[in-house]
């Protein structure tokens, strides 16, 4: 028996897993597969269109009788700015020569966009068990709609502060990221990358400043990780990394080989590739340009400028410039399938439990 029940009693889910939300490398297969496992499947729209986000929900309805999760980015949008993207382009050049890019091609634009009416819409369209924010909340009167369709909400928190005003601001759920979790930090109450607190240090002081159950997230991906998370107070675990290497992901085969070969201290938190502090495997880039580069502009706009380089070497098979999210885990592989990896952490995390208890 689970410890504490809240989250699996609150989802209706067979565990207390939360499959992460990882926009760009996942898709409906992955999110049914876990949700088969036992886990709340999340699908990460933040990168969708509304058709592709209702697209993607009615494969999962489709295919499985399990809650599902959606997930949306809440960041504030910054206008880009010409000078500074200049500035970057020039940064860039030598690796645009390199891969023989016209770097005055005209670009994408990077397509992270927040949380709106229009998705609103579609979540009291669709009405998903869950949904869950990054980089705050959208304001009150769309979370008042949301919450009027049903939906549980989940926020996400790096420091106690973040989980204190989540909570007060209409979280049912928030998600303790400590700084060894993989992708986008869900930091929105501080810029402070050198002082984001570890799990293990995150997770029960959230715990004991929020009356709401905790899911703790970062660096856990076996069942003593999830052991250790109830024993910190929390109520569930949210899990991505190790969902990365099973078949359902969507990687690219280098992007593969590069987790596969990646170590704990394989990863470091960048904004090189989005402009906005991220962890994951370095790459080239990050490698030579950053980790932290004072030249990348504001969220998502340094992604643009990267994009055709990414594309030029993945053609290459190289992954110089793609994004490698993942956490400090990522040796803690097992190429399992998704469902069956989601039972074996929970059977191992209930024998570890019990064993604690008995």
């Amino acid at each position: 028996m689970w410890p504490d029940r809240r989250l699996v009693d609150l989802f209706k889910t067979e565990f207390p897993i939360v499959l992460a939300p990882m926009a760009g490398v996942m898709d409906a297969g992955l999110v049914i597969a876990a949700a088969e496992g036992g886990a709340l499947g999340s699908l990460p729209c933040a990168m969708l269109s509304v058709e592709k986000a209702r697209e993607q929900i009615n494969i999962i309805r489709q295919r499985v009788a399990a809650p599902v999760n959606m997930n949306f980015f809440c960041h504030t949008p910054v206008e880009p700015d010409p000078q500074r993207e200049a500035t970057w382009k020039r940064r860039l050049a030598s690796y645009y020569n390199e891969l023989g890019v016209d770097p005055a091609a005209p670009i994408n634009a990077a397509n992270r966009a927040p949380f709106d009416a229009a998705m609103c819409e579609l979540v009291e369209e669709l009405k998903p068990e869950v949904v869950s924010f990054h980089f705050g909340l959208p304001d009150q009167a769309l979370l008042k709609r949301i919450k009027a369709a049903g939906c549980i909400v989940i926020a996400c928190a790096t420091i106690v502060r973040e989980a204190v005003w989540l909570e007060q601001h209409g979280a049912d759920v928030i998600i303790a990221q400590g700084a060894e979790a993989g992708g986008h930090r869900g930091m929105f109450l501080t810029e402070n990358i050198a002082g984001q607190p570890g799990t293990f240090a995150l997770v029960p002081q959230v715990v004991d400043a929020v009356r709401v159950p905790v899911i703790a997230a970062g660096g856990i991906a076996d069942g003593r990780g999830i052991a250790a998370a109830f024993a910190l107070g929390a109520a569930g675990v949210q899990i991505g990394t190790a969902y990365l290497h099973c078949p359902e992901s969507k990687i690219i085969p280098p992007h593969r080989a590069a987790l596969a070969g990646a170590h704990d201290d394989s990863t470091c938190i960048t904004n090189v590739m989005t402009g906005r502090p991220a962890r994951g495997v370095v790459n080239r880039v990050m490698g030579e340009v950053g980790p932290i580069s004072p030249d990348a502009p504001a969220f998502p706009h340094a992604a643009a400028a990267l994009g055709p380089l990414k594309a030029a070497a993945e053609k290459l098979g190289k992954v110089d410039f793609t994004n490698l999210w993942a956490g400090q885990a990522v040796g803690l592989r097992r190429d399992l399938p998704a469902a069956e990896l989601t039972r074996m952490l929970a059977q191992d995390a209930l024998n570890r439990l019990s064993a604690l208890a008995g």
